[in-house]
């Protein structure tokens, strides 16, 4: 895996590809950083930090469920903590796009770095066309 801003050089990946070793690009690995930031962003829209308006919800949901299996429910049952939330929509939103990515190179039969790029670009083009900006 690649580092932060950090890509490996053209002659460096032909010669981990000869060697069978994928090369998994900052292009995407970095998505995992600004996902997060995006996260913060939205808390801070909000003021509201995410899993405020659910925990009692599913701490009560939880109870219930223990309940109908006949389990007693006197210990504490606590809901997901924010960090819990975070790591969750951040492996969600990763495992994804590694899961997309990985299958358009496969489709397309191309090195991931370049399955990576030509799928974001066209994701940037087809944002593009559908807000009428491309000719």
């Amino acid at each position: 895996m690649e580092g932060a801003n950090g890509p490996t050089t053209f002659a460096g990946e032909e010669m981990l590809l000869k060697r069978g070793i994928v090369v998994a690009p900052d292009l995407l690995i970095n998505g995992g950083g600004v996902t997060c930031s995006y996260f913060e962003w939205l808390k801070n829209i909000d003021h509201v930090s995410p899993g405020k308006l659910t925990k009692k919800y599913q701490e009560k949901q939880t109870r219930k469920l223990l309940e109908m299996m006949g389990h007693e429910t006197a210990t504490e049952i606590k809901g997901p903590e924010e960090i819990d939330i975070v790591y969750s929509g951040l492996e969600e939103i990763m495992t994804s796009a590694v899961q997309e990515n990985w299958g358009y190179a496969v489709k397309h039969n191309m090195c991931f770095r370049d399955a990576c790029l030509v799928n974001a670009i066209k994701k940037v083009h087809q944002c593009y066309e559908e807000c009428g900006i491309t000719i």
